[in-house]
């Protein structure tokens, strides 16, 4: 059995907002600890016309995290925005079953990649941090009775893709090359030493 061990920490007198609703990247800092709060902001997603997916996570996790910071300037706001490419269309997430279904289609049996950003602001100290990273990812194929079953268990409807690695999707993929966080949602691991280059984070001791 596994002790919980706080490995990073707020450095003291910092504090951290994650500008995000998402479950993910609340379960991805709970989980090794870290202290932070959090704030959704009502930022426009769409796509705007001919916008790689790499631009397109950098310019929404920034504004995500200025929409925040405008209103917490001594605070360090996280910001971040993930999605899917298969063959070049980003895949966001899907409108409906069917929807979902024709994405999971297209990905079943082959290679695709998550693009996901994420930025790191401090107002007060004049820092805008941007970082964008790829990974990807090959899924097992599917039948479409498969996909049919996986898309009425609910867990594609809110996800880029229409699939969630940490969940029931996990059983649909084969291999992951580059960060598994970056999947989820949040490149953890980027995301924290970007923070203890700031100051804001730091190893905890005891």
């Amino acid at each position: 059995m596994f002790r919980m061990v706080q490995v990073f920490r707020m450095v003291q007198g910092q504090r951290l907002i994650l500008a995000s609703g998402s479950p993910r990247r609340k379960e991805l800092l709970s989980g090794i600890g870290l202290s932070f709060e959090t704030s959704v902001p009502g930022s426009d997603e769409s796509i705007l016309p001919g916008e790689s997916a790499m631009k397109m996570v950098e310019r929404l996790a920034l504004r995500k995290a200025w929409a925040i910071a405008e209103n917490n300037r001594q605070a360090w706001v996280l910001g971040a925005d993930t999605t899917v490419v298969l063959h070049g269309e980003i895949l966001g997430k899907p409108e409906d079953a069917k929807d979902a279904e024709r994405m999971l289609s297209g990905l079943q049996g082959s290679t695709h990649e998550v693009v996901g950003a994420f930025a790191v602001i401090n107002a007060a100290r004049a820092i805008e941090h941007v970082e964008v990273h790829r990974t990807s990812v090959t899924m097992i194929p599917l039948s479409p009775e498969v996909i049919r079953e996986y898309v009425q268990s609910g867990e594609p409807m809110d996800k880029a893709g229409s699939y969630a690695v940490q969940g029931i999707g996990a059983s649909l993929v084969s291999t992951v090359d580059g960060s598994y966080t970056n999947v989820v949602g949040l490149n953890l691991a980027a995301t924290l030493q970007a923070l203890q280059r700031f100051g804001a984070v730091d190893a905890a001791t005891r």
